[in-house]
């Protein structure tokens, strides 16, 4: 049963996804898939920032660059 104190989620609203990019430390050979998803690109970039402040970028979903990711 749902819980009724949250609201839908609604997938199409998350817009930025935050990647760690490991790769730049040779952490990984394989591509980083997006460790959380925004709807606000400042949120986002904070998030990455405070997480992986010298490695994380973050991929605008709706552009067509960032769609093909």
């Amino acid at each position: 049963m749902p819980n009724p104190r949250l609201a839908p989620v609604e997938p199409s609203a998350y817009r930025w996804a935050v990647h760690c990019c490991s790769y730049k430390l040779d952490l990984s050979h394989k591509p980083d898939r997006a460790v959380a998803l925004f709807e606000n690109e400042s949120a986002a970039k904070h998030f990455g920032g405070l997480m992986w402040p010298s490695t994380f970028e973050v991929v605008d979903l709706q552009s067509p660059v960032g769609a093909g990711r």
